[in-house]
């Protein structure tokens, strides 16, 4: 996702959902992207959460990069057909709340700001709001994560 700040300088953010339990991982808040750290946030994610199975990807520039489809992980990488969301409605449905939410709802001086109010909101995201679709509990408290390799599998969306 992109928006600005107040002075009009913009950011991005890399978003990354489970789909096992709709559990937010992290969202990454910069100027720049580029596949490099796209790679760094993925192996940070993977060291506390462990190793996905599959990776569901859009099409973004940082994510179909050579640098970042080559870093070998044994993780299956699977990139939605250009021009159709649909593919990955969960977390584009995602993106809205949180667009709604935090980048709607705030006007931000800083990149910090904006890391620092999407923290908090994942906090409760995760901890504390319902999801109708999880029988009307957080996420950490639908399925619990337990860390083993190849159960889950991650979204990521920019």
């Amino acid at each position: 996702m992109h928006d600005a700040l107040y002075d009009g300088r913009r950011f991005r953010t890399l978003n990354v959902l489970d789909d096992g339990n709709r559990q937010a991982l992290g969202i990454e808040v910069a100027t720049s992207i580029p596949s490099q750290r796209a790679i760094r946030v993925m192996d940070q994610l993977i060291e506390l959460h462990g190793k996905p199975a599959a990776l569901r990807l859009d099409n973004g520039s940082e994510l179909t990069a050579h640098a970042f489809a080559a870093k070998d992980r044994q993780i299956d990488l699977r990139f939605i057909a250009p021009g159709n969301p649909n593919q990955n409605a969960f977390i584009e449905r995602f993106n809205k709340t949180y667009r709604t939410e935090v980048l709607n709802a705030y006007v931000f001086e800083s990149v910090e700001q904006v890391q620092e109010i999407t923290d908090d909101w994942l906090t409760e995201y995760n901890e504390q709001r319902p999801h109708d679709a999880l029988g009307r509990v957080p996420p950490l408290t639908y399925l619990p994560r337990e860390i083993t390799a190849g159960e889950s599998s991650f979204k990521l969306s920019t």
